[in-house]
Formats: C-alpha cells, sequence, structure tokens
C-alpha cells in the first residue's frame, strides 16, 4: 500500500475541509510548494492534490499553485477538482502530473473516462466521493442516487488506474476510515482501489492494511499536518 499525503488547495492555500463543507476550511500553510517539499523530505513517494475551488467552479482555479508543486517536487502527483474535459486531461499530463482524477464527470459522462483511460493509459483515475453509500459530485455539493459499488463497475473494462474512494462523512473528522465500505468496494471491482477520508492515526492504516482486500494505497491529510500521524512511520507500517 501506497501512502498519500493530501494537499487540498483552496484560494491558493494548503486547507484541510471537515466534511467537505468549503465554509469549514482549517488552513495549513500559504505555500503549497513548500509543503509538498516537506511531505518529500519526510520520504513521501506519491502527492495527492485536489483544486477544492476546481471542484466547484468545474475547471482548474488553483493551477499556479499546482504548478509550483510540481516544479518543485520530482515524486510522481496526481490530482482532482475541475477536471471535466480532455483538453484539460491532457493540459495536466502534460504538465508533468502522473495522473488526473476524473469524479464529477465519472457520473455525469462516463464515456469521456473511458475516452481517456484509452488515450493516457494509467494516467487517470476515477474519484467516487460518497455520503451515505451515495455518490456526490460538483465538490460534494450535489448528491446522486448512484451507488459507490454501481458506478465503480462500469469502468472495470476501461483501464483506469484506480479508483479514489472518499467516504465525505469521516473526510476531516479525525474518526477513523470507513473500513468496511473501503474494503466491500475492493472486492467488487478488479480496478486498485486508494482509501480517503478518516485516517487519523497508525491504527486506521493498520486496519485499511489488514481489511481483508488488496487496496492500493491511503490518503491522509489532517493527521499528518497535526501530526497525529508520522510519514515515515505510517509507510513502513503499509509497507510491512
Amino acid at each position: 500500500m501506497i501512502l498519500y499525503p493530501a494537499i487540498d488547495l483552496k484560494d491558493g492555500q494548503c486547507v484541510r475541509l471537515y466534511k467537505g463543507d468549503m465554509e469549514k476550511a482549517t488552513v495549513f500553510g500559504d505555500d503549497p510548494a513548500a509543503q509538498a517539499r516537506a511531505f518529500v523530505d519526510q520520504g513521501a513517494e506519491w502527492l495527492h492534490l485536489v483544486d477544492l475551488n476546481g471542484a466547484f467552479a468545474g475547471t482548474p482555479v488553483n493551477g499556479g499553485a499546482v504548478d509550483a508543486i510540481l516544479a518543485a517536487v520530482d515524486v510522481p502527483a496526481q490530482l482532482g477538482g475541475g477536471i471535466r474535459d480532455m483538453a484539460t486531461i491532457e493540459g495536466w499530463l502534460t504538465k508533468g502530473l502522473a495522473r488526473v482524477i476524473l469524479g464529477t464527470v465519472a457520473v455525469e459522462n462516463p464515456d469521456l473516462v473511458r475516452e481517456a483511460a484509452r488515450a493516457f493509459p494509467g494516467q487517470v483515475a476515477v474519484g467516487i466521493d460518497a455520503r451515505n453509500g451515495r455518490v456526490a459530485t460538483k465538490g460534494w455539493a450535489e448528491e446522486t442516487n448512484v451507488e459507490v459499488t454501481e458506478l465503480a463497475r462500469q469502468f472495470e473494462d476501461a483501464g483506469v488506474a484506480a479508483i479514489i474512494y472518499t467516504d465525505i462523512n469521516r473526510d476531516g473528522a479525525m474518526q477513523g476510515p470507513n473500513v468496511e465500505a473501503t474494503a466491500a468496494l475492493a472486492r467488487a471491482v478488479s480496478i486498485p482501489v486508494i482509501a480517503s477520508g478518516g485516517v487519523s492515526r497508525l491504527d486506521d492504516l493498520i486496519a485499511l492494511r489488514d481489511c481483508g482486500a488488496a487496496l492500493d494505497g491511503a490518503i491522509s491529510g489532517r493527521a499528518l499536518y497535526d501530526g497525529k500521524l508520522d510519514l515515515a512511520e505510517a509507510m513502513a507500517v503499509l509497507r510491512g
């Protein structure tokens, strides 16, 4: 399992939201590139980036911050938020992102996901963000009647690199991940699954590692910023 430190971008700053609420943002720094370097210095092998403003706007907003991160570090990074057409996908990958994450369009335009996955093998992931088992879109502001597993199975043969599954009610709440739902999703599809939302301590990562399903990785943000999770120690546990 890979541990992905999260850098969530709002108005050019590094923030963490509470359960996806843009009005409940805690600012952890105003230099995203410096934060990226800090994570890499601690041993991070990947970075998980989110353009929060972009997720609501439907188009990239924090491009300058992402560019600065890509210039500052040499580890692969994945980005989600506001990526909803082929031109944006191609533009980000050309700039050096290792992977783009498609969320809203996975619900609204699944053919675009398949087209992108064919055009850029191994560089397109699907972000599935859910509240009470139902998928939410547009920065988690709109809830759908689509079930998580139903959406994931649509992409079984599409060639997507991974599914990033976020339980919105756990995100930023420091209450632990939804291990049961994450494991159930990983068992339901052959696509690699990355867990997101609620990882707040070492025991949470151990629970994901030992959940009985082969998870590809886990994302953590607030716990790393707060110092409740040591990056190097966490990575060692996941390798174990």
